[in-house]
């Protein structure tokens, strides 16, 4: 049985309810126990413990959790005064894990969001009376009485109804309000935006009176529908985050045969097994570049921080790198795309051609505008010296054009004021009001052209409908007036009267208008190689006519409506999908579906919406964009972006920022890699040929936390480069290291790698001054000046494409300073005594200092050379 297409009789029996009284309160208790209170369930959050114990299984976390436990044993067995390596490793560790929670909003905020919607009373009829019940107590087969201004607390099959409107667009995304009627037939697959017999829970009674029978509630209703959907739609992880596992993977692989290789050699070299394991210690600590989460996460936050000025708020930081690879953006139309207020576009006086409602205006259009204005109660209010219209759209439209022709409503009410008024209603789709006029009265009707009660003659009837049907193909939704003149006051003010005879005086037209700045933005995205569909709960035909006049709907692309859309099944949408460019009618089901159908294409999708019917979509899209004006608290919990102009274009801005970040963060991958990878390889070379360790973990960490984190701090603060948005989006699978950034770690690797094995062979073999003869340490004190300044001068290098000498040191002030303390805090480690005890390093010569500072710039030196040859081949770097 379906509650909203059988009869009104078959639902009440099937409900056992008796519509003159009601329930009884003990049907209501034995319901309550069978169905349970009207709520929603609400989603278990992740504790603190979990939370942490997720931080912790990171790969390279881990690794740094078995460097650090190796590296306590070996200080307990060898030298238990000295804890400074392994404290120094857990606290890398602790840092990460508290900066990473910090930054994560795992909060989800929309099931308790979505559970505030429920009006907190709802009147009942029960046992014969109407009495006021908490919202929560309502159960299927209770009467409501519903009114005016009232949310309704429950899913309900309408059983009487006068004049009844209800605003759905929180649900279906229709903007305007939706006329009820109870007599309303219902097909079996109708759309929920066309089920006019019903009334749903969160939705807002706009106009009229009426009972309803509620047939669902609690997670029953749409609106539970929804929030299960919410609860069961994972998020999946960011193209970033996949990135950076990957990654962490790669280099626990390399620590992990590099430790394999080392072990084997140790043997053959028949190394002690303590020497072996401080060896492999050395060798977590140089694959992972612990500064790398830290820089991410400050890279990620600047970004929030550039997006913030530009009116979009991010509640996932992961998600301004995923804007970045963006490849669709699904946007609702209403209020995104457009401006979300009803305008007259159009306008067509009897006897007149039709015009524009912003051309010259005859006396017929005057008399038009101003009648058709008379017949309306939207009012305009004074709310902090700023005038606000309130009321239905429809009728705001008509009162913002009188406003903008130079006139007011309450100036033209006192000239003809109101003396009686027939309200609209869904079943006669018109409204009539009768005003003093001149030397008498005239009664004026606005409404559906096709209900207009006028006399026609045959050639203005065929005029008239050739109009209206060229406004209809342009989307425009259209008002016809008609009015009728009297010399004295009627004493019959029934529909009758009022509504018969009445000479015809015109149409308007009226349409949600575009945004201005939506056509640049489509054209735009197009640019960036970023598709566009739009996603809506309204009419196809208006969906389309917006869509075609902003660039959405090109030669060639398709629109579909839902009711088409639930025929396909998942694999014919995933094959099909980029035929479409316009979805209309559909439920928030259709639209994780479509989501979802790009994603199968491996698609990075952004998804936009305000209502609560959007949450859901919001949630399973790579990036969920809600609006921060006209969004619901729902879509807002359920997205990772939040823009706070309801602004298309913001989208898109957010775009080149994201775009921003994730090469800012590639640059620290290149910065940070080049080293750590270069590390791997000095101690590999240098103990396979028996030269001994040339660099120590404690020493690494100096390295890879100083030398490289403080100047890569700075790297977020890099601008974009010209042409950012003019390049394809970076694919949803690509690798980290694509377009040939694994090509430039590796030549930097080298030759990280050939300058500082020179210089740690020439201070442990080879005297170059006579007052500081070669041995190990000398060695290990050249391998870590060398290794920690040419990683800090790298940093000029990952800046841009571009010649460090072109863009300027000082194009990035903070960055430049930044160095300039790392270079003198790995000097002042190495001068101070007591500094240079801890990290075992040892005096040098004024000839070492001069070969360590020489072979510290040739990186920069050779990449300046590469970029060099590469532009004068036409190539970038």
């Amino acid at each position: 049985m379906d509650l909203r297409t059988d009869s009104i009789q078959s639902v009440l029996k099937k409900l056992n309810v008796n519509e003159k009284k009601g329930l009884t309160l003990e049907q209501v208790e034995a319901i309550r126990n069978e169905t349970g209170p009207n709520q929603f369930k609400e989603e278990k959050k992740d504790s603190l413990f979990i939370k942490v114990l997720d931080q912790l299984k990171e790969i390279t976390t881990i690794i740094l959790l078995i460097a650090a436990a190796i590296s306590f044993y070996l200080t307990l067995t060898l030298h238990p005064e000295d804890f400074a390596e392994p404290i120094v490793i857990i606290a890398i560790v602790v840092l990460n894990v508290i900066l990473s929670i910090k930054q994560e909003n795992n909060a989800e905020k929309a099931l308790d969001s979505l559970k505030s919607l429920n009006s907190p009373q709802a009147t009942v009829l029960r046992n014969g009376q109407i009495e006021k019940v908490e919202a929560w107590e309502l159960v299927p087969g209770d009467i409501l009485i519903l009114e005016a201004g009232e949310s309704i607390p429950a899913d309900a099959r309408l059983l009487t109804s006068s004049g009844l409107s209800v605003e759905e667009s929180a649900l279906t995304g229709e903007s305007l309000p939706v006329d009820k009627d109870e007599k309303a037939l219902v097909a079996a697959d109708a759309a929920l935006g066309d089920h006019f017999n019903m009334v749903f829970s969160g939705c807002l009674i706009t106009n009229g009176r009426g009972t309803a029978v509620v047939v669902a509630t609690g997670m029953d209703t749409e609106m539970g529908k929804i929030a299960e959907l919410l609860s069961t739609t994972k998020k999946a992880k960011t193209p970033l985050q996949h990135r950076l596992h990957n990654l962490g993977k790669t280099l626990s692989v390399i620590a992990l045969l590099a430790g394999v290789f080392i072990f084997v050699i140790g043997y053959l070299h028949g190394e002690a097994l303590a020497e072996m394991l401080m060896t492999a210690v050395s060798l977590a600590v140089a694959a992972v570049p612990e500064t790398l989460p830290v820089i991410v996460t400050i890279t990620l936050a600047y970004g929030v921080q550039n997006m913030v000025k530009r009116n979009a708020i991010i509640r996932n930081i992961p998600s301004v790198e995923t804007l970045g690879s963006a490849s669709v953006i699904c946007s609702d139309k209403t209020g995104t795309l457009t401006q979300n207020k009803m305008t007259i576009k159009e306008l067509w006086a009897v006897n007149h051609e039709p015009i524009k409602a912003d051309a010259d205006y005859q006396e017929e259009e005057n008399n038009l505008l101003e009648m058709i204005s008379l017949a309306t109660n939207a009012t305009i209010e004074e709310r902090d010296g700023e005038e606000i219209l309130s009321g239905d759209p429809t009728e705001s439209a008509i009162i913002r054009l009188l406003q903008d022709r130079g006139q007011q409503k309450d100036e033209l009410e006192k000239r003809h004021p109101r003396i009686h008024e027939i309200p609209f209603d869904s079943e006669r789709k018109l409204m009539t009001t009768l005003h003093e006029w001149e030397n008498g009265y005239i009664s004026i009707t606005k409404g559906a052209f096709d209900r207009i009660p006028a006399d026609f003659s045959n050639e203005l009837k065929l005029k008239a409908q050739q109009i209206h049907d060229s406004f209809a193909e342009k989307a425009l939704r259209v008002i016809a007036v008609g009015y009728k003149y009297y010399e004295e006051l009627p004493s019959d003010l029934t529909q009758a009267e009022l509504e018969t005879n009445l000479t015809f005086a015109g149409i308007v037209g009226m349409i949600d208008p575009p945004r201005k700045e939506s056509k640049e933005a489509v054209r735009a995205a197009k640019a960036a190689g970023i598709k566009t569909v739009m996603i809506t709960g309204d009419h196809i035909v208006t969906a389309k006519a917006i869509a075609k006049e902003i660039g959405i709907l090109e030669d060639g692309d398709k629109s579909i409506t839902g009711a088409t859309l639930a025929q396909l099944s998942d694999e014919e949408l995933k094959n099909s999908v980029r035929d479409y460019a316009v979805y209309a009618r559909v439920s928030p089901e259709d639209k994780i579906r479509i989501v979802k159908a790009w994603q199968a294409n491996g698609e990075v999708v952004a998804m936009t919406g305000d209502g609560v019917n959007d949450a859901p979509a919001l949630k399973a899209a790579d990036v969920g964009t809600a609006m921060g004006i006209a969004g619901t608290e729902v879509a807002k919990s359920a997205a990772d972006m939040v823009l706070t102009d309801d602004n298309f274009a913001t989208i898109v801005h957010a775009v080149e920022e994201g775009r921003r970040v994730y090469e800012n963060i590639r640059k620290a991958v290149y910065f940070l890699l080049s080293c750590n990878i270069s590390e791997i390889f000095v101690m590999l070379i240098a103990v396979s040929l028996g030269w001994g360790v040339p660099v120590i973990s404690i020493q690494l960490l100096l390295i890879n936390v100083v030398a490289d984190g403080i100047p890569g701090f700075s790297l977020s603060r890099e601008k974009a480069d010209a042409d950012i948005m003019e390049q394809t989006p970076t694919k949803k699978g690509a690798s980290i290291f694509s377009g040939g950034l694994a090509q430039k770690i590796g030549v930097q690797s080298i030759i990280f790698t050939i300058i500082t094995l020179i210089g740690f062979y020439v201070g442990s073999f080879v005297d170059i001054n006579q007052t500081i003869t070669a041995n190990h340490q000398v060695g290990q004190t050249m391998a870590f000046i060398i290794l920690g300044w040419s990683s800090v001068i790298h940093i000029f290098n990952a800046r841009s494409k571009e010649s460090i000498f072109k863009i300027g040191f000082m194009s990035n002030p903070v960055l430049f300073w930044s160095a300039m303390l790392s270079i003198s805090l790995i000097l002042l480690v190495a001068l101070v005594p007591a500094f240079a005890s801890i990290f075992s390093l040892v005096s040098l010569s004024s000839t070492h200092w001069f070969l360590a500072v020489g072979l510290s710039i040739v990186p920069l030196v050779v990449i300046e050379i590469q970029k060099a040859v590469l532009r004068k081949m036409g190539k970038s770097f």
